[in-house]
């Protein structure tokens, strides 16, 4: 099962839209998701306060950054399969 984190904050709009979107396209029995609070890392908060959502692959690093939909939401995750 491939891992992913959804890096968001408590009160983010953007990241509930985002978290709307992953759980309408992401086939769950496939995916593991994870939603990171990242106010609750320095280290995080440094990287991604001002481009949350984000979407990281924990097996590539690879993030998809906000905004995305549906398709690029799938495309991305095609992008990770192959």
């Amino acid at each position: 099962m491939r891992e992913l984190e959804l890096m968001g904050t408590l009160g983010c709009h953007l990241c509930e839209v985002a978290e709307a979107v992953v759980t309408s396209v992401v086939n769950m029995d496939m995916y593991a998701i994870y939603q990171v609070d990242i106010a609750e890392d320095d280290d995080l908060m440094e990287k991604y306060a001002f481009t949350i959502p984000v979407l990281v692959d924990l097996q590539t690093g690879k993030e998809l950054m906000w905004p995305f939909d549906g398709c690029q939401l799938t495309a991305f995750l095609n992008e990770l399969s192959v």
